[in-house]
């Protein structure tokens, strides 16, 4: 066993919502540990561990001198993509937040894109209906955010432990006192009054997915075995236009929704537009709907993918230098103006369900950022709310965190040496042909056997850990699919395509290893 870490607040996950609750909250004056499983900033130009910083499309936000937008607006665009299962009164606090926390990053050394007046240069992106989208570096502004924090915590009193995993919430007397981690092979525990689940989403438990490797459903599986109740996790948005590459498994370039907000047009492989007819907004309608077109019209012309035109936006390269990066990384030629893409596993619109402070059903654990549910995605998010609610909820919860009561009782700490665990492509094949974008209750009665039925593993490695994750978040998102016999969002069910008139979250808990469900939430 390693070293036993103290501290007020234990934070696992280093993107966008870790690191801006562990920059709150040391602030405050809080001891705070961090837990990633790779680096919060990768210098050597490889794989970085964190979706943040592969995140293109910017950040919504509304400034206050803007005569053409408003809060107000920015919450309908939210509300209408949430296809009836955004809460407008969780939703409201974070996008009215949203300036003062964009505000908070520049002060941390973000440096956003700017027009010849000094102003925010804006963008517009699907399912908006005005300007507002910030960038960053053109289409880096993940990467630039990511950049920004990690230097702004390098130079902070926060403890950052690289290349670790978390095994375990740790309980006392019912609340969370800590976490159990594996480093370098070696077992260690912080103990702490709060504990933040900000570990992202799950993209690796389909073969073909935007997100990093480290994409596996970590923090949900942490939360459902410490006790908490999740929501809505069968909303899996699937980004419409991901770079298609014939026979690539994992992680893939994201072609971002602002090629299409400056002009890029979908269209299929005999030439016709993709989504003509199907929504006011073509091109830039909600993601569900776009992706759900493009589908379409791969299984119209039999093609296995569709194209991007990108003739129509201007001086694409310097535009969009990440996009033009990824597709030459994969040995396709930019300068066709024209990119086979196909809808890629991207966000996790559901997650731990918390309230407006980030406070799950467990005291003393707190989840924000892609993993925690708020009520702001509903069943489908809204293009570039993500870093948005990473920023606020990071600074929420930072700000909770500093009221929790310490630590009293000991530590239940049960040994866990074995967990069920499916064959990654086995389960990622499954979840793809099954779990995906059309699902039937046959296709989830065969996906569930396979999940239920997975073998109790060994926990030797991190994979043996990462597989054992993926098989429990796996089972949540086919349990809610399962469970929702309607169609909504990114939530298609082609045995039951009609809409309920009455839209309802639905909650689930493990309990002794069952997937139980809990109380329908209007």
């Amino acid at each position: 066993m390693g070293e036993v870490i103290r501290s007020d607040l234990v934070v696992v996950g280093a993107g966008v919502a870790g690191l801006t609750a562990a920059l709150v909250a040391a602030a405050d004056g809080l001891s705070v540990t961090v837990l990633t499983k790779g680096r919060a900033w990768e210098a050597s130009g490889g794989e970085q561990s964190t979706s943040t910083f592969y995140a293109q499309g910017g950040i919504a936000v509304v400034e206050p001198d803007n005569p053409e937008d408003s809060v107000a607006l920015h919450l309908a665009d939210t509300l209408a993509a949430g296809a009836g299962l955004t809460d407008p009164l969780a939703t409201e606090p974070i996008l009215a937040d949203g300036w003062e926390a964009v505000a908070q990053l520049v002060g941390w050394g973000a440096d956003f894109d700017t027009g010849s007046d000094g102003r925010f240069l804006r963008t517009r992106e699907g399912g908006h209906s005005v300007r507002r989208i910030i960038h960053a570096g053109g289409d880096a502004t993940g990467a630039r955010v990511q950049q920004a924090l990690a230097t702004a915590v390098a130079q902070s009193p926060v403890r950052v432990l690289d290349d670790a995993v978390a095994t375990q919430v740790l309980l006392a007397d019912g609340r969370a006192a800590g976490l159990e981690f594996v480093s370098g092979g070696v077992r260690g525990v912080v103990r702490a009054a709060s504990v933040l689940i900000a570990t992202g989403g799950m993209g690796h438990v389909y073969s073909a997915t935007t997100n990093p490797a480290g994409s596996t459903g970590d923090g949900i599986a942490l939360a459902l075995r410490a006790g908490a109740e999740v929501a809505d996790l069968e909303f899996i948005q699937f980004h419409p236009t991901m770079l298609y590459v014939p026979g690539a498994h994992g992680r893939r370039t994201l072609v971002s929704e602002a090629v299409r907000g400056e002009g890029g047009i979908l269209v299929d492989t005999d030439g016709d537009s993709v989504t003509a007819g199907v929504h006011p907004l073509g091109d830039l309608a909600p993601r569900d709907v776009v992706a759900r077109a493009v589908t379409a019209a791969m299984r119209r012309t039999g093609s296995p993918h569709v194209w991007l035109d990108l003739s129509p936006v201007p001086d694409f390269a310097r535009r969009f230098p990440t996009v033009t990066a990824g597709v030459r990384a994969s040995g396709l030629d930019i300068d066709d103006l024209r990119l086979p893409v196909v809808p890629g596993a991207h966000y996790l619109c559901g997650g731990v369900v918390t309230d407006g402070d980030g406070r799950t059903s467990v005291p003393g654990l707190f989840a924000a950022g892609e993993v925690a549910r708020t009520g702001l995605h509903g069943a489908n998010r809204l293009a570039s709310n993500s870093l948005l609610e990473g920023l606020v909820m990071g600074r929420a919860t930072a700000r909770a965190v500093a009221s929790e009561p310490g630590v009293r009782g000991d530590v239940d700490r049960p040994k866990l040496s074995e967990l069920p665990a499916c064959d990654r492509a086995e389960l990622q094949d499954a979840m793809s042909a099954n779990g995906a974008l059309d699902r039937t209750a046959d296709g989830l009665d065969e996906v569930a056997a396979l999940l239920e039925g997975a073998p109790a593993r060994r926990l030797a490695t991190v994979a043996d850990i990462e597989d054992a994750n993926l098989t429990l978040a796996a089972r949540a998102v086919v349990a809610a699919a399962r469970a929702r016999e309607e169609s909504r969002g990114c939530h298609y069910r082609a045995d039951f395509p009609q809409v309920d008139e009455v839209g309802r979250s639905h909650r689930f808990r493990l309990v002794e290893g069952q997937m139980v469900a809990g109380v329908l939430v209007d």
